[in-house]
C-alpha cells in the first residue's frame, strides 16, 4: 500500500554499485530504511544531491509493518534548502546535527511533535541570518523535550550549578563532577529560555560555547543508553572558532 509523508534523511549507505539504503525519520512511521535502486546512474530518477544529512524530503513509499528494508515510489526535496548546502557553517552545523540525532532517535514509530519540531528548526537554520552561530546549543537542549530529559527549571532562578544527572539546578554543589558552574550556569538558562527568533541577543563567547557544547554532550550521554562519542563537533568548532 502507498502512503505519502515527509521525511528527514538521517544516513545513506552504499547497498550495491548503484543502489543506496536510505535511513528517513518519517512523520508516519518513525525510523525507517529505505533501498533506493539506481541512484548513483547519471539519469536517475532520484538524485543522491537529495539524500544528503538533514535534507528535507516529501515522499510516496510502500509499508510493511513488518518489513526491515521499505520502499519508495517517489521523492523530491522538499523544501529545497536556499543556504545550507551552500554556507560552511550551516553545513557544518547540519553534518553535526545528523550525528547527534542519528545517535539520540531509534524509534520506529511515529512521533508527530517531535517530527514537527525537527522539521522546522531545519527549515530556521536554513533561512536564519543571525544567531546561527547559537543554533546548535539551543536545539540541543530543546530537543531534551521531545528525548525525555528536558532540565528541571524549577530551581533555576538564583542557581549556582546545574546538576546533569540528575537534570536540575542547585545552589550547593552536587557530590560529584557532573555539573555546570556559573557563569556557565546562566549562559545555561538564558538558552533555555531563548527561541530561535532570539538566539542573535546571546552574546557567548568562542570558549563559552566550546565547553557548553561539552557539556550538553555530556549530558546526552548520561541520559540516553549507549550514545557514544559524538566526532564531528571538533570540525564544528574548527568552523565557528
Amino acid at each position: 500500500m502507498l502512503h505519502k509523508t515527509l521525511g528527514i534523511v538521517f544516513k545513506t549507505t552504499s547497498y550495491s554499485e548503484s543502489s543506496v539504503v536510505v535511513q528517513v525519520f518519517t512523520e508516519k512511521f518513525g525510523l525507517q530504511s529505505y533501498l533506493i535502486n539506481g541512484v548513483k546512474k547519471p539519469k536517475a530518477k532520484i538524485s543522491m544531491n537529495i539524500l544528503q544529512p538533514l535534507h528535507l524530503l516529501e515522499m510516496v513509499v510502500y509499508h510493511k509493518p513488518s518489513g526491515n528494508i521499505q520502499r519508495v515510489a517517489e521523492v523530491r526535496q522538499q523544501p529545497v534548502f536556499m543556504a545550507i548546502p551552500y554556507d560552511i557553517v550551516k553545513s557544518s552545523l547540519v553534518m553535526f546535527l545528523n550525528e547527534v540525532l542519528y545517535k539520540a532517535i531509534r524509534q520506529q514509530t511515529a512521533d508527530d511533535v517531535l517530527f514537527e519540531f525537527l522539521f522546522r528548526a531545519i527549515e530556521i537554520l536554513d533561512r536564519m541570518e543571525g544567531g546561527v552561530m547559537n543554533f546548535h546549543l539551543y536545539f540541543l537542549l530543546r530537543l531534551t523535550r521531545f528525548l525525555g530529559f528536558y532540565p528541571d527549571m524549577t530551581h533555576a532562578a538564583g542557581a549556582s550549578y546545574f546538576d546533569l544527572t540528575d537534570g536540575n539546578f542547585a545552589r550547593q554543589i552536587p557530590p560529584h563532577t557532573s555539573i555546570i558552574d556559573q557563569p556557565l550556569t546562566d549562559i545555561w538558562i538564558k538558552l533555555m529560555q531563548s527561541n530561535f527568533d532570539n538566539l542573535h541577543l546571546l552574546h557567548i563567547s568562542t570558549t563559552d560555547r566550546r565547553i557548553i557544547l561539552a557539556k550538553i554532550l555530556e549530558y546526552y550521554r548520561l541520559h540516553i543508553e549507549s550514545f557514544g562519542q559524538i566526532k564531528s563537533h571538533l570540525v564544528l568548532e574548527e568552523v565557528l572558532s
